[in-house]
């Protein structure tokens, strides 16, 4: 860890008030914390700093606190990455207000893998606990890295069920400092976290978990990830600020239908009527995938183009076969005259190239054009 690199940007994060959107408009405007550490007492109310916090960077305080930080998360095994170098979570730098900081504990290259994000009730029933469970074992079994928040319930559940999977990986985000376990039951997930996923937070060593902690680390479960899956969740849920949170940085988002008696069920079944994917299996989370990391994350097995082609034929069923012939390799055909041809009817065509795709054999570009992977 190179420690002159990282004391600006821990000066930052301890500043008191400052905060990462400040941070991060700060960092636009002037371009490194050295730049901001140096800055004088003027230029730095002129980009609108509250006095209090101008003057604690015009102290350089912070940068001597953030001396001690460095020792102490570098004494705890922990890893440090800004938001300039190529490992931060390329997702979340999109958004508005990435942290200009992580603290990062286990496997720092699964922050650039394919990721969802699962949330849910903190008391779930025991049904939401299932869902979960198994939700995080498919995905991950698929090769998709689950990202929850470490709490009780829902979020234990889909981190639990990730780490059954025999490659599974799954990633935590935390609302206090790294060094935290809380709550305190999921000491033995941290363990397991840090040997086979990675434990994230943007909060400073030995912060404790406040309450307003949670929604500042509710942006980063939605950012990093491809998607969101609210299991079960309230009327008032942070599941539900999550989910909104997604949709505004253009993630997909997905409910677990609920018993409608039930007030977990509130925020899946609210977030359905309002447009989100309901979700009964891992395949409903993976066919709202982009097309070229379904076909990564569903490969067609390895072997020769006449064995391969063997197989293929073998379990096709008859609508799948009479598509797969009708398309070649290096001509894509439009999807209506591939309905024309086929005869068969438009809803039978959709979802067996859909069928298809997810087999890796089909593969559809721009404008609704369809063709073959060459096996």
């Amino acid at each position: 860890m190179d420690s002159d690199h990282y004391l600006g940007w821990l000066a930052l994060a301890l500043t008191p008030g400052l905060g990462a959107r400040m941070a991060g408009k700060l960092l636009r405007e002037l371009g490194n914390p050295h730049e901001i550490f140096n800055a004088s007492l003027t230029e730095l109310e002129g980009h609108h700093l509250p006095a209090a916090v101008a003057q604690a960077i015009h102290s350089r305080r912070p940068l001597s606190d953030a001396a001690k930080e460095l020792a102490a998360a570098q004494a705890a095994g922990c890893k440090l990455l800004t938001w300039d170098e190529p490992e931060y979570p390329a997702r979340l730098r999109e958004i508005y207000d990435p942290p200009p900081l992580l603290y990062v504990r286990g496997n720092i290259e699964l922050l650039n893998k394919h990721l969802i994000s699962i949330v849910g009730a903190r008391r779930p029933t025991p049904y939401g606990n299932q869902m979960a469970e198994r939700l995080g074992r498919d995905l991950a079994d698929r090769g998709i890295v689950v990202t929850s928040g470490m709490a009780r319930g829902i979020d234990s559940c889909a981190h639990k069920g990730a780490l059954s999977s025999a490659s599974g990986a799954t990633i935590g985000v935390l609302g206090c400092g790294i060094d935290v376990v809380y709550p305190k039951e999921n000491k033995k997930i941290f363990a397991d976290m840090e040997q086979r996923g990675a434990i994230i937070t943007e909060f400073p060593m030995g912060t404790f978990p406040a309450p307003q902690n949670f929604p500042i680390r509710n942006r980063v479960i939605a950012g990093i990830a491809l998607g969101v899956v609210v299991v079960e969740g309230a009327q008032y849920s942070g599941s539900l600020i999550t989910a909104r949170l997604a949709m505004e940085f253009g993630r997909e988002v997905f409910g677990f239908p609920g018993n409608a008696t039930q007030p977990t069920s509130f925020g899946p079944n609210q977030l359905i009527k309002q447009g989100a994917k309901l979700v009964t299996s891992w395949e409903d989370v993976v066919e709202e995938l982009p097309t070229p990391i379904r076909a990564e994350l569903l490969p067609v097995e390895s072997a020769s183009a006449e064995e391969r082609a063997a197989l293929l034929d073998e379990s096709f069923v008859p609508a799948e076969r009479t598509l797969y012939e009708l398309l070649s390799v290096d001509q894509a055909r439009h999807i209506d005259e591939i309905m024309e041809v086929s005869g068969l009817s438009s809803s039978e065509v959709l979802a067996t190239l859909f069928d298809l795709e997810l087999k890796g054999v089909v593969r559809q570009l721009p404008g609704k054009q369809f063709l073959k992977v060459l096996l």
